[in-house]
């Protein structure tokens, strides 16, 4: 030691000095971090305040489409809406589960929030396959059997439900067995796979058992149809036959591989 030089002794007081390199290092990174969870606070706290406390995303209006039958104004009033909420803060569900109750016709509705002020509700109306009969007026069956709206008039080119159900004996307990529900479902099945030309000329269906529904056409023309069963067969049965038998009047299709006609 005695014999280390000046320049020696300087070289390792240099080399000593401060602390290590990897230890400066992961104080900046340290840094950083912190910085940039400041940065992050800010930012949450900015988009929070935005969503549930700025003005600018509160619900100014509702829009609605796809309506038909029914009007926007009644969509609107159903859904009751809350104007002036934030636009984060509106129950949809609520929204969606009042036009059910409020307004069956409607089938589907998707609630949608359209930033930054604004609802919209698309709805879907449900459309008649059949209408019923009752006390003068006409209540309208979708493709599903529900019954959904009361009318004054029949909608044009849907076809009439007629019962012709019994009330007493074998028939009447095959009716409680199966339930009405049950029978306007299949109706609706039948209305459903119909050819198109046999569709348009349908005025009614009759219902006298869940076996035995058949069809009255516009021009006095009867079918048999049966039950729901095979309806897509039976469709195709009655197609072939009525080409063949133009002049026939009533046509029997119940058993789609022994289709029968008669008339003239």
């Amino acid at each position: 030691m005695a014999g280390s030089t000046t320049a020696e002794r300087g070289e390792r007081k240099r080399e000593s000095s401060g602390p290590p390199p990897v230890r400066r290092s992961g104080r900046r990174r340290l840094h950083r971090m912190i910085a940039l969870a400041v940065v992050l606070v800010f930012l949450g706290s900015g988009v929070f305040w935005l969503l549930y406390g700025s003005d600018l995303v509160r619900v100014e209006r509702v829009s609605v489409s796809g309506t038909g039958v029914l009007t926007p104004d009644q969509v609107r009033g159903a859904a009751d809406v809350p104007l002036g909420e934030q636009l984060i803060s509106v129950d949809t569900e609520a929204i969606e589960a009042r036009l059910a109750k409020a307004l069956p016709r409607i089938d589907t509705v998707d609630v949608v929030r359209s930033w930054p002020d604004e609802i919209t509700l698309n709805v879907t109306e449900r459309s008649p396959v059949l209408v019923v009969r009752k006390e003068g007026k006409f209540v309208e069956v979708d493709d599903e059997g529900v019954r959904f709206a009361t009318v004054s008039k029949a909608p044009r080119g849907v076809p009439e439900l007629k019962w012709e159900t019994s009330r007493s004996g074998s028939a009447a307990a095959s009716l409680r067995r199966i339930g009405d529900d049950r029978l306007v479902r299949a109706a609706v099945r039948v209305a459903g796979v119909l050819p198109e030309a046999v569709a348009r000329a349908t005025r009614s269906v009759k219902v006298r058992s869940y076996d035995d529904i058949s069809l009255e056409l516009a021009d006095g023309r009867t079918v048999d149809w049966g039950s729901e069963e095979k309806g897509a067969e039976k469709g195709r049965t009655l197609t072939a036959l009525m080409k063949a038998e133009p002049g026939a009047r009533h046509f029997d299709v119940s058993v789609p591989t022994a289709p029968a006609s008669s008339g003239s």
